[in-house]
């Protein structure tokens, strides 16, 4: 279904629900409240909305969104969805990598003339890997008043279940999407004495971990996906190890954050003696995989002969066979 109305102004126009709240006086929440004291400041809201779980929005951020003028967001459908939930009706203006150049100046001029604005992502807190920051240096740069309402967040969600060193990390985004730049860009990270943070999306995952085990070495590392949600999962293991296993797996779904541990400070020879082994890696990635593929995500993972690999995890298929640890795969 169509509409006559720009695309812009649409998502400016309040939701039915919107319109049905301010039809019954009754019914419209009362003014949001600002913790100090008095309705919601001018200026620019910063919003961290929830990664998955609606209910880890924040009572400040629900007060913010139901108090500003205008919310910008990466897309006004997903917003809507959460809004409604919690009976908001605030108008909402898209604001994304595709408009932004064009929307920004409408922003501007809004605060400039004491509006308040709140800006949201899709999912978490905004400016991580989406244009708000360039609004935000913007509104800094004019002397705007810009404030933060801290929440949910995919990064440090991630960092904390990971149990890799929290102390000191670096968050990387994503990588290219190619490998010779992907590899690239892990040879800029690799002597950084930091835990990193890297977003990747699942189709991509294998390949991903596979050139971050070449390039940064058997590094511990976990993989995050669909936190705060029902199937969230969190595996663990060196970065061989997870490359493997995702070879042989089927693409996980939802969101993945991958964690990888700060460069080890042992020696070479202790480091090579604390890596996971071969025979580690053929036995997790038998766990979920047929022989042959196992030992073809391994021998790429590892960058060794695929015939080598196969004749080891045929003899560990055949001791495990012997002790009754589990059924061969085939």
């Amino acid at each position: 279904m169509t509409s006559d109305t720009p695309s812009d102004d649409r998502a400016m126009q309040p939701s039915e629900s919107a319109v049905a709240s301010k039809s019954t006086a009754a019914d419209a929440p009362p003014p949001a409240v600002w913790p100090q004291g008095g309705t919601i400041p001018t200026g620019l809201h910063i919003v961290a909305t929830p990664i998955g779980n609606a209910a880890d929005i924040t009572l400040r951020a629900l007060d913010v969104l139901r108090g500003v003028d205008l919310i910008a967001c990466e897309d006004t459908r997903v917003t809507g969805n959460l809004m409604a939930r919690y009976g908001i009706a605030t108008r909402r203006l898209a604001y994304n990598d595709h408009n932004a150049e064009r929307m920004r100046p409408r922003l501007l001029e809004r605060l400039r003339g004491n509006g308040r604005v709140a800006l949201v992502s899709d999912a978490g807190p905004p400016l991580i890997s989406d244009p708000g920051y360039k609004l935000v240096r913007a509104a800094i740069a004019e002397g705007l008043p810009v404030t933060i309402v801290p929440g949910a967040s995919a990064t440090l969600a991630a960092l904390a279940l990971s149990g890799l060193p929290s102390d000191r990390f670096l968050f990387a985004g994503f990588l290219p999407n190619r490998s010779p730049a992907r590899r690239r860009e892990l040879a800029e990270l690799a002597a950084v004495p930091a835990t990193l943070i890297i977003f990747e999306s699942a189709r991509r995952l294998d390949a991903a971990l596979a050139d971050m085990a070449a390039v940064l070495g058997d590094r511990p590392a976990a993989v995050a996906r669909e936190l705060t949600k029902r199937f969230e999962e969190v595996r663990r293991g060196s970065l061989h190890a997870l490359a493997a296993h995702y070879a042989a797996a089927s693409p996980p779904k939802g969101e993945i954050v991958v964690v990888i541990g700060p460069p080890s400070a042992l020696s070479p020879q202790e480091d090579a003696a604390g890596a996971a082994t071969l025979d580690d890696m053929l036995r997790d990635a038998l766990a979920g995989a047929s022989l042959r593929d196992a030992a073809a995500a391994v021998a790429i993972a590892c960058n060794l002969p695929r015939r080598e690999v196969y004749a080891r995890a045929l003899a560990l298929a055949g001791a495990r066979d012997k002790t009754g640890d589990g059924k061969r795969k085939r």
